[in-house]
């Protein structure tokens, strides 16, 4: 029997960990990782988490018992790899529980972009809806696609079928993509250059901080779209808001961004319950300030968010932790 805590539960989740894991010690919290939490969960083996349990050092000091991390998520930036690695942790992620799920609401992105979506649910009456309202179609345009690992490559059978030329920019191209959708791997500056509208499918590495910067963003094709639903770290915060400003972009549309953790922990700012650093209220700011344009759309880290995949998700999770202690080869294991 292990000691296993699972943390950013939902209800309906706990049912089904019970079950599946039922012969095991389990502690089961809807929180994230907190102070009062790792009391609790101190002597676990075992870790479940989402992307809002930030596991540092710090954290790692206080689970001397602990084995193994199981984030139910691709990305685990939220895990510091080097301390785990320091204390013999394994690291395992979901690699793909919704390629699909995540390429579609990239469209729905781009879609609510050409057609103006934002602007006809905030449109008052007396505008002129035939010329303010007016929209373009994506057959034709080119999409430039950074990044075509599962989701990318997703994201080009989706818009192969809206009749759209493929640009692709990735250290690894992908023969089967070039021959069933005609995507063309350029470099990253032929990208941007070429595209009308840019998506980023990257995982978050010191290697792809910022791949959009102040000093690329300007190739940009004028009034090009930009589309992240990877990982906010990818893309430079105050190199969107100078493009919007001097008319490089668009559009931009953002599922993820530097800084969003302000959006869910704003009230415990506000009131003392969470020390930020000046460079986090920073990028705290630059979030509102965007969302002020217009021509910009943040949704909160929901890419992923269907039943479908988040079952996926938890499936995955479960099998994991199966696995490990059973002492099996895992491909799902970062470190």
């Amino acid at each position: 029997m292990a000691k296993i805590a699972f943390l950013e539960l939902e209800g309906w989740e706990e049912d089904i960990v019970k079950w599946e894991l039922r012969d095991h010690d389990l502690i089961l919290k809807h929180e994230k990782i907190s102070d009062d939490i790792i009391d609790e969960i101190s002597d676990v083996e075992m870790l479940s988490v989402f992307i809002y349990s930030k596991i540092n050092g710090d954290i790692l000091d206080r689970l001397p018992n602990l084995k193994a991390i199981m984030t139910r998520s691709t990305g685990y930036d939220h895990i510091d790899l080097e301390e785990c690695k320091k204390r013999g942790i394994a690291v395992f992620n979901v690699p793909d529980y919704g390629s699909n799920t995540v390429a579609e609401f990239t469209f729905l992105l781009i879609l609510s972009l050409v057609r103006k979506i934002r602007t006809i649910m905030e449109a008052k009456s007396g505008i002129d809806v035939h010329l303010e309202l007016r929209g373009r179609d994506l057959k034709g345009k080119t999409i430039g696609i950074i990044g075509t690992g599962r989701i990318g490559s997703y994201v080009a059978k989706l818009a192969h079928a809206f009749g759209m030329r493929i640009l692709a920019y990735d250290i690894y191209p992908r023969k089967e993509l070039v021959e069933r959708y005609g995507v063309k791997y350029v470099d990253l500056d032929t990208l941007l250059r070429n595209s009308d509208i840019v998506t980023l499918h990257l995982p978050y590495t010191k290697e792809t901080h910022h791949i959009i910067n102040r000093n690329n963003i300007k190739k940009m094709k004028k009034g090009a779209l930009l589309i992240n639903t990877a990982r906010g770290g990818l893309i430079e915060t105050e190199a969107i808001i100078e493009a919007l400003d001097k008319g490089i972009l668009g559009g931009v549309a953002l599922d993820v961004i530097e800084g969003e953790w302000i959006l869910v922990e704003e009230m415990d700012v506000v009131y003392g319950r969470r020390p930020f650093s000046v460079e986090e209220l920073r990028k705290g700011i630059e979030v509102h300030i965007l969302m002020n344009y217009p021509n910009v759309i943040i949704t909160p880290h929901i890419a992923y968010n269907t039943w479908e995949a988040l079952n996926r998700i938890l499936e995955t999770t479960i099998n994991t932790i199966k696995g490990f202690l059973s002492g099996k080869e895992l491909k799902n294991r970062i470190i």
